[in-house]
């Protein structure tokens, strides 16, 4: 997040690779910012005519034309933008590390990159920025800034501290099976998947936090499947589940998948919970 003093620090940094590395950056979070502000615009426009005024009405009290009003309302970016967060979202997703020729080796698990990949997509579809880091096992704290965090809490202690937030739905640990756990309902739902692996079918969570100024929002498959399902749903509904009012938006999705673990559907099975400002 910038400050005021960005600009004028950028401008009198001595350092000419510092300099020019910090540019880089603030045009990113400007840029971000005025995709921000159009969608703000948008959205008091829309607001003001929900109220009673005429099209014609606004771009008078706002000194534009009536073709300029159109023009942003069928420009600007949509309101579940904001699900997001103002961006460059940061999109995580945990790094694993297994046993190769005796060694200890870093690796990530393929459908966790899958789940990256199509939340990637649908930021830069809704013309947000992203960054990519990764999510080491005692990692605790996100990075500065919005945030997507695919993680189950056995991956690393930063998903037991998003979940601790949650009031409604988390995770639980039997003898038996993870569970996900409703405390509305008192329901818990388990993946078929993991009870038969015959059966392609997984469950996955999501959260989404405000945290002060920024965006958390938190991914979390019982396999790393189910994230990538919760991945689906979220694409396709997002313009349903965002209530720009809320604290805490959650709920469970129940995907479908083939073979390759491809996800072929997905639905929601809990939620979506909306608890408000």
């Amino acid at each position: 997040m910038s400050t005021a003093d960005d600009f004028d620090e950028v401008r009198n940094d001595p350092d000419p690779i510092r300099r020019g590395r910090r540019a880089a950056e603030l045009m990113t979070v400007y840029q971000q910012r005025a995709t921000e502000l159009a969608r703000l615009r948008k959205a008091a426009i829309e607001e003001a005519h929900h109220r009673g005024l005429s099209y014609t009405e606004i771009a008078d009290q706002l000194g534009i034309t009536k073709g300029r009003i159109s023009q942003i309302r069928a420009t600007a970016p949509q309101p579940e933008r904001a699900f997001f967060g103002v961006g460059p979202v940061n999109v995580g997703i945990p790094r694993r590390f297994g046993l190769e020729e005796g060694r200890k080796r870093p690796f990530f698990d393929a459908n966790d990159q899958a789940t990256q990949q199509a939340v990637e997509s649908t930021l830069s579809r809704l013309s947000l920025a992203y960054n990519s880091f990764a999510i080491d096992p005692d990692r605790s704290v996100p990075p500065a800034g919005d945030c997507v965090i695919i993680c189950g809490p056995k991956s690393a202690p930063i998903a037991q501290q998003l979940l601790e937030h949650d009031p409604i739905l988390g995770f639980e640990r039997d003898e038996e099976a993870w569970w996900i756990t409703d405390a509305r309902t008192g329901q818990r739902h388990r993946s078929p998947y993991r009870r038969d692996s015959s059966d392609r079918t997984d469950i996955g969570y999501f959260a989404r936090h405000r945290d002060t100024d920024r965006i958390l929002v938190h991914i979390a498959g019982i396999t790393s499947i189910g994230s990538l399902g919760v991945a689906h749903w979220l694409d396709g509904h997002l313009t349903a589940v965002f209530d720009p009012a809320a604290e805490l938006i959650n709920g469970v999705v129940e995907c479908d998948f083939d073979a390759d673990f491809s996800v072929t559907d997905s639905r929601l099975i809990v939620g979506p919970y909306i608890e408000a400002l």
